[in-house]
C-alpha cells in the first residue's frame, strides 16, 4: 500500500464511521435515532481509532490536512509530500461521505429536516457568529495538534529520511482516539468540532452533489471556517511546540 492509498483509505474510514454515527443518530427511523451527543462523540473517537490502525503503519495516518501542515511546519514532515497527502485526504473524505449516503439513502429520503441531513456530511455552528466559530475551531485543533506533538514525543529524525513515518500512526491508535473523544465532549458543542478541513469540505461537496429529497442548501457561507481555522490552530500549536 502506498502512502497516498493509506491516507485515502484512512480518511475514507474516518468519514464513513464518523459521519455514519451522525446519520444513525439524527436521521429518521434509524435504530440509533435520537441517541444523543455521547454516542456521536464516541463514534467519532472509534472512527479515528479505526482509521489510524489501518493507515498508521504506512503513512503515519495524518487523515487531516491540518495535521499534515502542522507536522510540516514543525519540520517533522516533508513539504514535498504535503500536497499529495491533502489530495488523498480530500478524496478519501468525499468517498467516505458517498458511502454514508449509500448506506443511509432511505433514511435521508425519509427525513424532512434539511439541517439534519447536512449534519451527516459537514459541521455547522450552534450559534452563528463567525468570530466565535473561528476561535472554537482554532482552539479545538490547537488542542488536537499540540497534544499529538507530546504524545509522539519531541525527538524525531529530519523530514525526508527514508522509512521515517511521522504522524498519528506513531502514537498508536488509542491515545489519539481518546484525545478526539475528549475534544468532542468538552469543545465540540459550539461548532461540531470539525478540526479537520478534509472532514468538512469533502463531505460538503458530496452533499451538494448527491440526490436527496428535501435536501436543502450546503451552507457554503460557513464552509471556509472549518477549512481555514483548523490550519490556523495547527500552525499555532506547531509554533508553540517549537518554541518550548
Amino acid at each position: 500500500m502506498s502512502e497516498f492509498i493509506a491516507e485515502f483509505i484512512g480518511t475514507m474510514l474516518l468519514i464513513l464511521l464518523g459521519n455514519g454515527v451522525v446519520a444513525n443518530v439524527v436521521l429518521n427511523n434509524t435504530k440509533g435515532n435520537n441517541s444523543g451527543w455521547i454516542v456521536i462523540t464516541m463514534g467519532w473517537g472509534l472512527a479515528v481509532f479505526t482509521a489510524v490502525a489501518v493507515a498508521g503503519p504506512i503513512s503515519g495516518a495524518h487523515i487531516n490536512p491540518a495535521v499534515t501542515v502542522g507536522l510540516a511546519l514543525a519540520g517533522m514532515f516533508a513539504w514535498s509530500k504535503v500536497g499529495l497527502f491533502i489530495v488523498a485526504q480530500m478524496a478519501g473524505a468525499a468517498f467516505g461521505a458517498f458511502l454514508v449516503w449509500l448506506m443511509y439513502r432511505d433514511h435521508f429520503n425519509s427525513t424532512e429536516d434539511g439541517g439534519a441531513k447536512l449534519a451527516c456530511f459537514s459541521t455547522g455552528p450552534a450559534i452563528r457568529n463567525f468570530g466565535s466559530n473561528v476561535i472554537s475551531e482554532v482552539i479545538g485543533t490547537f488542542v488536537l495538534m499540540f497534544v499529538i506533538f507530546y504524545l509522539a514525543g519531541p525527538s524525531f529524525e529530519a523530514a525526508g529520511v527514508e522509512g521515517a513515518k511521522v504522524g498519528l500512526g506513531t502514537l498508536g491508535a488509542l491515545p489519539v482516539a481518546l484525545l478526539v473523544v475528549a475534544i468532542g465532549l468538552s469543545l465540540g458543542g459550539t461548532t461540531g468540532y470539525a478540526i479537520n478541513p478534509a472532514r468538512d469540505l469533502g463531505p460538503r461537496i458530496m452533499h451538494a452533489i448527491l440526490p436527496m429529497n428535501n435536501k436543502g442548501g450546503s451552507d457554503w457561507g460557513y464552509s471556509l471556517v472549518p477549512v481555514i481555522a483548523p490550519i490556523v490552530g495547527a500552525a499555532v500549536a506547531a509554533f508553540l511546540f517549537m518554541s518550548l
